[in-house]
């Protein structure tokens, strides 16, 4: 029960987090106006997350989590490396042009400091890429895949699913994605992947 209390009240917290930042972007959100937005005391929120970056790391985190464990637990198992990459497009596609990314990718754009979007891509990019590399590695190892870098090879699939989206997303230059459009998206960049690299 208190682990159920626990998970809601950071629910409740992250839920405020985003409407402060939406509010006064990344270097108005104090952990206070959080905290008051949340109705939980400032204390909690210092003692769960340690200082602004790190509930904002944990916002980041948690946005990517689904994927992350998508692929950590196909890697685990018996799950056949291009099924998993192919099962993978359409729900990173999602994460990446969802209103969350969108809206700590603008306040990352607008932080002077540059701390959110070093967040960003620490827990982001830099966390999931290189087990997208691993997955593509084993497909290689079973005579799928064919390609000489694996960071070459990861950037390109990543260019073929996301391009410039994201950014146009981000600038409000492409609108908010159906779940269809997401979907055939994703599968047009899977199959022009494996156009270039299928063995």
């Amino acid at each position: 029960m208190r682990d159920e209390n626990k998970a809601t009240r950071q629910e409740k917290i992250e839920q405020a987090a985003y409407a402060v930042l939406e509010a006064k972007g990344y270097a108005g959100a104090s952990m206070l106006a959080i905290a008051k937005a949340a109705k939980a005391s400032n204390e909690t929120l210092y003692n769960w997350y340690g200082d602004k970056t790190g509930l904002f790391k944990a916002l980041v985190l948690r946005n990517a989590e689904q994927v992350k464990q998508q692929l950590e637990e196909g890697l685990d198992g018996n799950a056949r490396p291009l099924e998993l990459l192919q099962a993978l497009g359409p729900r990173l596609l999602a994460l990446l042009v969802s209103p969350r990314a969108v809206q700590l990718n603008r306040a990352a754009a607008a932080d002077p400091t540059g701390e959110l979007g070093a967040v960003i891509s620490e827990r982001g990019r830099e966390t999931v890429a290189p087990l997208i590399g691993k997955v593509m590695e084993r497909a290689r190892v079973e005579g799928d895949l064919v390609f000489d870098s694996t960071e070459e090879a990861v950037g390109l699939y990543l260019n073929l699913l996301v391009g410039d989206l994201q950014i146009r997303r981000v600038i409000g230059r492409a609108p908010p994605m159906e779940e269809a459009a997401i979907t055939q998206r994703a599968n047009q960049a899977f199959a022009h992947f494996m156009k270039l690299c299928a063995a």
